[in-house]
């Protein structure tokens, strides 16, 4: 990559997406990530799927056999950046849960990009940003509702 499409990126993300054993990518979760893909919001750099026994143990799962049978996961062969180490994965499969498998994904938010680029342009950085969780929206929400 040269230096003048790095000053131009959004933010980078990583999500870990975890399913139980043997229903990972069923349903129409990679079609929304290949939608976000499509309309320029995101833009992945990296994807790697995993899977993590009942024992605990963790194992690599082979790319060309989950996209053989998910819709839209062939779209992202080759992804890889070099973003996404193999210590990532270690710490991505902390977070399953045994008996589970999951998808790491690394994205660019290209939502973003032409203010984060008009941001280091103007000498300006970003210093923090965070998520708030849906259930803690929705627990405040409740909670709010409960004093009215």
């Amino acid at each position: 990559m040269t230096e003048a499409p790095l000053a131009e990126m959004g933010p980078i993300d990583y999500v870990i997406l975890e399913w139980p054993e043997g229903q990972m990518l069923t349903g129409d979760v990679m079609p929304r990530i290949v939608d976000l893909v499509d309309r320029g919001i995101v833009r992945i750099l990296d994807i790697q799927f995993i899977a993590k026994d009942a024992d605990g143990s963790v194992v690599a799962l082979d790319f060309a056999q989950l996209a053989d049978s998910a819709p839209g996961l062939s779209d992202f062969e080759g992804a890889s950046s070099g973003l996404l180490s193999a210590d990532d994965l270690t710490e991505a499969a902390a977070a399953l849960e045994p008996g589970t498998a999951a998808a790491v994904l690394v994205w660019e938010n290209s939502w973003a990009a032409p203010v984060a680029a008009a941001l280091r342009r103007s000498g300006g950085e970003l210093v923090a940003s965070g998520r708030i969780p849906v259930q803690a929206i929705l627990e405040s929400l409740d909670a709010t509702e409960a004093i009215h």
